[in-house]
């Protein structure tokens, strides 16, 4: 069996906390480019898109080479954009890339890619080691895995705690993640977010809240995602 896929990076201009974060400046090339870069770097056969509601992030990606879908403002998460992606593509699976993360590591995108293309009856996600100063942050989610590495939860909190209430977090996400055709689909047709996603606001609770599983890849390390003015400076200074 032919299992078909691609890389899809969702970029909204639209941010509350960063507007137009795509669109800045590390090393002379818009913080999209890094990313659509990267991500052609985990494998040159994997057809690799941006999918966004903007036009000048559109004209942005199409000055650089790359390929772009337009979606519509409605889409409520970066996976909504892509089952509305995958309407036109009509794939067996998509890989979610996050657009803020210039530092995406290459290997962990083919990573969550073959194995979407082994077996794509679970959602993929990614996790690594956790450090301490990160316990606290609340822009870093926390993940607890059962011992086959199926997610159990991920909060904002610094989960799992000890019976004194002490936070034990040893693992956070990285932002890659694998859903197939029907993953999309059940996604999307919620017509609202689900309890727990609400409350985290993570959106990949949503398919836990349905009685999804979800399979955690562990890796070395992840990217560094740019949520604030700030964490671009921290950003440009690293890639330096």
């Amino acid at each position: 069996m032919n299992i078909k896929g691609a890389v899809v990076i969702p970029a909204r201009y639209e941010s509350s906390r960063f507007p137009g974060k795509p669109l800045v400046e590390i090393q002379g090339k818009p913080m999209i480019q890094h990313v659509y870069e990267r991500c052609m770097q985990a494998d040159e056969s994997i057809n690799v898109y941006v999918a966004t509601d903007n036009k000048e992030i559109m004209r942005k990606v199409e000055d650089f080479g790359g390929r772009v879908i337009m979606t519509s403002s409605e889409c409520l998460t970066g996976t909504d954009r892509l089952a509305e992606v995958n309407e036109l593509l009509d794939l067996d699976f998509l890989v979610n890339v996050q657009g803020d993360e210039p530092m995406t590591v290459p290997e962990n995108v083919k990573l969550v890619y073959d194995a979407m293309v082994r077996d794509v009856t679970c959602v993929v996600n990614c996790f690594c080691e956790i450090a301490d100063y990160e316990i606290t942050m609340a822009t870093v989610p926390k993940v607890v895995v059962s011992e086959s590495n199926k997610l159990i939860y991920m909060s904002r909190a610094g989960v799992p705690f000890d019976k004194n209430s002490s936070p034990r977090a040893q693992y956070k996400q990285v932002c890659i993640y694998g859903y197939s055709r029907e993953h999309m689909r059940i996604f999307s047709a919620q017509e609202t977010k689900t309890r727990n996603e609400i409350f985290e606001d993570i959106e990949i609770l949503r398919f836990l809240d349905l009685d999804i599983p979800i399979k955690m890849l562990a890796v070395s390390a992840g990217g560094v995602a740019i949520d604030t003015p700030d964490d671009y400076e921290r950003v440009k200074r690293l890639m330096s």
